[in-house]
């Protein structure tokens, strides 16, 4: 049988991490497969990392990856990945609003139609805003339209991946990882699995607004050039307006049709205007270099301060 491995990222998750744990190892001993959880303590501050280790003292199967400090929820699931050397893989939060308990469904799939990939597609999603549901179907919405790659929609990274995609993805290099992004651009046999997202069971969201969207703008720089291109039309339609304007002040004040001595307000607008438009490139420009900046420096991901039952 194939061995399986639990990927759980954690962050501050003291008030879910005994549950998780309890839910997971519950699904895991049904199944007959050889597994392990691996957890992933991202440089939590409160008891999470006393939590685990004791877990991991009573379960050999439990190995524990401690960061010495917070890295990022992306970086934790990278590190899953890069210690992680059994056949197949689940990515699942502690959070459990993706339920556990579907991990034999999703196996099933996986050897039904042998993927290499199964991503998990949230047909609802419970105990959240309507803002952040707006918000979550646009941005994956906009990211297929704006990316040279194509995003199963309405998706986290909550999904199955084999050995074949893992020994991929410990190639990738780049420090600004989008998971779920790089997933779908490594190909191979990819299949959809649908289900319904529960609520957290404690704690609070552990991606406010602001993490939203930096995530969302990491995502739209690392998997797409459009945004250089909105910036180079943006600056193509200035020229034309201001060539239009050069123009109707001239004539009009050789014809008598305008009288450009008393445009204050068109001169401000065409001002204000052009003004916009060069900062909106070179902030464009600005993030990419940034991104450029951060990969030259080519400092680690992620740093481990200790290793539990590897």
């Amino acid at each position: 049988m194939k061995k399986l491995a639990v990927i759980v990222p954690c962050y501050n998750e003291e008030a879910v991490i005994t549950e998780s744990y309890r839910r997971t190892k519950k699904v895991l001993e049904a199944l007959p497969n050889p597994t392990e959880i691996i957890y992933i303590n991202d440089g939590s501050r409160d008891k999470t990392r006393e939590i685990l280790n004791n877990i991991a003292a009573s379960d050999p199967s439990v190995k524990i990856l401690h960061f010495s400090r917070n890295f990022g929820h992306q970086p934790a699931v990278t590190a899953g990945i890069n210690n992680c050397d059994a056949d197949l893989a689940i990515i699942i939060d502690a959070d459990m609003q993706d339920p556990p308990e579907l991990i034999p469904e999703i196996l099933a799939l996986q050897e039904k139609e042998n993927a290499n990939v199964v991503y998990c597609v949230r047909k609802s999603r419970e105990g959240e805003s309507a803002f952040k549901l707006f918000t979550a179907k646009a941005f994956y919405r906009v990211m297929n339209y704006m990316s040279e790659v194509h995003f199963p929609l309405d998706t986290g990274d909550f999904r199955l991946v084999d050995r074949k995609v893992m020994d991929e993805f410990d190639r990738f290099k780049e420090r600004g990882k989008y998971i779920r992004g790089l997933i779908s651009w490594v190909g191979f046999h990819q299949v959809p699995f649908y289900y319904e997202r529960e609520a957290r069971i404690a704690g609070e969201t552990k991606y406010p607004l602001s993490k939203m969207v930096k995530f969302a703008s990491t995502a739209m720089l690392y998997f797409s050039k459009k945004p250089l291109r909105l910036a180079t039309s943006l600056g193509f339609i200035s020229v034309l307006v201001g060539i239009v304007l050069a123009l109707w002040f001239t004539l009009g004040k050789i014809y008598g049709f305008s009288n450009a001595e008393t445009g204050w307000t068109s001169i401000m607008t065409s001002v204000i205007f052009f003004g916009g438009v060069q900062l909106l490139t070179v902030g464009v420009l600005g993030q990419y270099v940034g991104i450029l900046f951060d990969e030259i420096k080519a400092r680690p991901e992620y740093i481990i301060d200790e290793k539990k039952n590897f």
